[in-house]
């Protein structure tokens, strides 16, 4: 897919893909669900529908819960108290608790995304998972006098080179509170020439400071003040949090220097952040159940997700794993395996292994 006219350069889009500060005034996104043809890949396709939200302290998986009745109509936005929502930080992630049941935060979480120019390409209620389609930042497009002067006359003729996408996870925790994260994924359209007659999509770094502002946002939503929502956001503390890249008995596993609580947050927010799909979770057992799609070798030269906006060869099958997390006193080790529950030391493994790492650094 090629823009109809490009205002970014390759240079300025990774400049802004590298930028972390981030003004609240330069957000404005709009679903480009008319505009990039969106291939749905193996990797998100919808999930089966017999679970509810994860238990923490339960001894059974999110699918061995019977799923309740549906909540219907809309939930009031508006807090209870200023006081039942908070944000917290490790590391470059931060995440929301809310002292309310999950079920009941779904739908004005749901109405957050919407009302910020979002089409939802997965609502899983029942997972406590939803996922925006791509959509496009406006607000980087340049306001200089040609546009001014066009207004909105032909203000589809222009677009910028990037895409980004958002997933909200809702997870209940041992205190009956909600624990709400939100992880950015992003693309950058490039040449693959150096006549530049074609394009691809390939994947940018997640942007923590975006995913901070929609968070502040959703504060606000749920009936915190701006002024409370801004300076929790600057406010949070930043901890060292270790982890680092080792191997036990031949098979890749990541060091974590923080307890198993805190490990398995941030591991399920890598997860979400790095494109896996998260398909069950059993945090008494310390593991989460996903799918992965290898790279396809064969189509490196058109990118990684090149075959997302575009007609392409069918993409490889998604493999199922689970990543266990082992707590070891102060420390959590986390360990690729295999579907039936057996340490994985092959090269997908290890890539595996290294894309989490690298997120929780």
């Amino acid at each position: 897919m090629k823009s109809i006219l490009k205002v970014t350069t390759l240079g300025a889009a990774l400049a802004l893909a590298g930028c972390s500060a981030l003004e609240s005034d330069k957000v404005d996104y709009r679903s480009t669900s008319k505009g990039p043809s969106l291939v749905v890949p193996p990797d998100l396709t919808q999930l089966s529908k017999d679970t509810r939200y994860t238990i923490v302290d339960g001894g059974v998986s999110a699918s061995g819960i019977k799923t309740g009745p549906s909540v219907s109509g809309k939930s009031p936005v508006a807090a209870p108290s200023l006081g039942d929502v908070r944000i917290e930080r490790a590391g470059n992630q931060r995440w929301l608790v809310v002292k309310r049941p999950a079920e009941g935060l779904w739908e004005p979480v749901k109405d957050f995304w919407q009302e910020n120019g979002f089409l939802l390409a997965m609502d899983q209620s029942n997972l406590g998972i939803m996922e925006t389609d791509w959509a496009e930042n406006r607000a980087k497009l340049p306001q200089d006098f040609i546009r001014n002067s066009l207004g909105k006359i032909l203000d589809s003729l222009y677009s910028t080179a990037e895409r980004d996408k958002f997933r909200t996870r809702l997870e209940t925790n041992a205190n009956g509170e909600t624990e709400i994260y939100i992880s950015h994924r992003g693309v950058i359209e490039v040449y693959t020439t150096e006549r530049s007659e074609n394009t691809v999509w390939q994947p940018r770094p997640a942007d923590p400071e975006l995913e901070a502002e929609f968070l502040r946002r959703l504060m606000v939503q749920l009936g915190s003040s701006p002024e409370q929502a801004k300076a929790s956001v600057a406010g949070t503390s930043a901890p060292k949090a270790l982890a680092k890249l080792a191997t036990r008995d031949g098979k890749p596993v990541v060091e974590v220097a923080e307890d198993f609580d805190r490990a398995w947050r941030r591991v399920g927010l890598a997860l979400d952040r790095t494109g896996f799909t998260v398909e069950d979770r059993d945090r008494k057992q310390g593991l989460y159940f996903v799918r992965f799609v290898p790279d396809n070798k064969d189509t490196t030269d058109k990118g990684f997700f090149a075959k997302w906006f575009s007609s392409s060869p069918k993409a490889p099958e998604a493999t199922k794993y689970q990543i266990r997390l082992t707590s070891q006193g102060n420390a959590t080790v986390v360990s690729v395996l295999n579907a039936t529950g057996s340490a994985e030391s092959s090269d997908t493994a290890q890539r595996i292994a290294k894309v989490i790492a690298d997120d929780l650094k």
